[in-house]
């Protein structure tokens, strides 16, 4: 074989190589990028420094995921006393799409600067960073699902934005502003908490918690009345990959002597499961048997079961139900 011929089929396997064996793991990424500045000067600074650091489309993805978390919070008092919406007027479809590009460029440059946004403002950098880096990016609006009060209830609202990016020709599903923390209702204030699990989540989970303003993703219909119907699932469920296998509902109807049974994927007898009752005590599952590489166990129905059931694991809770009587 001449030797023109093999360097080339060595430089050949040499790029497939790099391209399968350079992405790093997420936490690497995250322990670099936590190492970064927490303010650069310019959003294209911010971009040419994950570039450089970074070589897969992965990597950029989950560096910009992380820097955002990281670095922004989110703007309670904005949320409660959002602005008013800007209005102006055009007279052609150029100057009305130049004035919109404008209006998100300002919203870029206030999360970016500020580092204080709301979804919209989280999501808007995503992009903006996901594109300056070479990456596909869309922003989605839609519904979340977050509290005890969200099973059941009838009709979803636009009140919620997230991404996806497209790595390694498949879209991903991101959702920056829940990565950087959440709402401690008892403290009455946002705590920064930086979650991995919005990165690259797995749809069964994500749309548990989101709901397209469209109903689709990737043009397959997406069940609404799962998503208000379903069962309240947690951080720690997605992170253990705690799939509920049943109840399949969020809504179970039941009356005094029954019982509900609930099994939950990855969990063991080893684990220290229960539940809380109507006064927020614990109260231990009994003869609980694992089964399909889970845990099958039964919540009996009486007086002392509040409205709202929730199952925890280690501390940890994992879904919550709500309780019809019939």
């Amino acid at each position: 074989m001449p030797i023109k011929k093999i360097s080339s089929i060595l430089l050949f396997l040499n790029v497939i190589f790099l391209n399968f064996t350079f992405a790093q793991k997420p936490g690497e990424v995250d322990k670099i990028v936590a190492k970064y500045p927490k303010s650069f000067s310019t959003t294209e600074k911010l971009a040419e420094k994950i570039q450089s650091d970074f070589s897969s489309d992965y990597d950029k993805a989950r560096a910009i995921y992380s820097w955002i978390a990281f670095n922004l919070k989110y703007d309670y008092n904005a949320y409660l006393n959002p602005p008013k919406v800007q209005g102006f007027s055009y007279s052609s479809e150029a100057e009305k799409q130049r004035k919109i590009k404008q209006l998100n460029d300002n919203l870029i440059q206030k999360a970016f600067k500020s580092q204080k946004a709301v979804c919209e403002g989280f999501t808007a950098l995503y992009q903006h960073l996901a594109e300056q880096v070479g990456l596909k990016c869309e922003i989605v609006k839609g519904d979340s699902k977050t509290r005890l009060a969200d099973i059941g209830r009838k009709n979803t609202s636009s009140n919620h934005a997230w991404n996806m990016v497209l790595i390694d020709k498949k879209w991903r599903l991101i959702d920056v502003t829940w990565g950087q923390g959440y709402y401690d209702s008892s403290k009455g204030r946002m705590v920064n908490d930086f979650n991995p699990v919005y990165f690259d989540t797995d749809p069964h989970y994500f749309f548990a918690k989101h709901y397209p303003d469209s109903g689709t993703f990737l043009g397959d219909r997406i069940s609404k009345n799962d998503f208000l119907n379903g069962p309240l699932i947690y951080n720690t469920t997605i992170e253990n990959d705690n799939k509920i296998k049943s109840p399949d509902s969020g809504i179970i109807e039941a009356k005094n002597g029954d019982k509900i049974t609930v099994e939950i994927k990855n969990v063991s007898k080893s684990d220290q499961v229960f539940y809380l009752n109507r006064k927020n005590q614990p109260v231990k599952v009994l003869n609980p048997k694992e089964k399909r590489g889970g845990l099958e166990f039964q919540i009996p129905v009486d007086n002392n079961l509040g409205e709202y059931v929730t199952v925890f694991v280690d501390t940890n809770s994992i879904v919550s139900f709500k309780i019809v009587s019939k």
